[in-house]
């Protein structure tokens, strides 16, 4: 059974740093590109970061680009994205997403999997 799980969310402070985990199960890590989506409320899911099978390549959205780093460790089947400076706007529900053949890139793509999501609330 296929599972990622996002941890690491939480009320935090503007200008403050974040670093969501997702751990996943089921499939071979190290197979699939991996990344990370959001949705703020009333508005639709957008990409935040992707990073490639080995990690050697990663890509971010524009509005983190500078302020957020995507990371893996294919040893323990987990992907990160360290949040830093964040501001209101980056409040959202932060969603892993996997994929064997597609590296997230952007918005519009079909991923094999995806997460629940964790909650990030960020206050002025």
């Amino acid at each position: 059974q296929v599972q990622l799980v996002e941890s690491g969310g939480g009320l935090v402070q503007a200008g403050d740093s974040l670093t969501l985990s997702c751990a996943t199960s089921g499939f071979t890590f190290s197979n699939y590109a991996m990344g990370w989506f959001r949705q703020a409320p009333g508005k639709e899911r957008e990409f935040v970061a992707g990073i490639s099978w080995s990690g050697s390549d990663t890509y971010y959205a524009d509005v983190v680009k500078g302020r957020t780093t995507i990371y893996r460790d294919n040893a323990g089947n987990s992907v990160y994205l360290q949040l830093n400076s964040l501001i209101p706007a980056d409040t959202a529900v932060y969603y892993c997403v996997a994929d064997e053949y597609t590296v997230p890139t952007r918005n519009g793509l079909q991923f094999d999997y995806w997460g629940q999501g964790t909650q990030v609330t960020v206050s002025s």
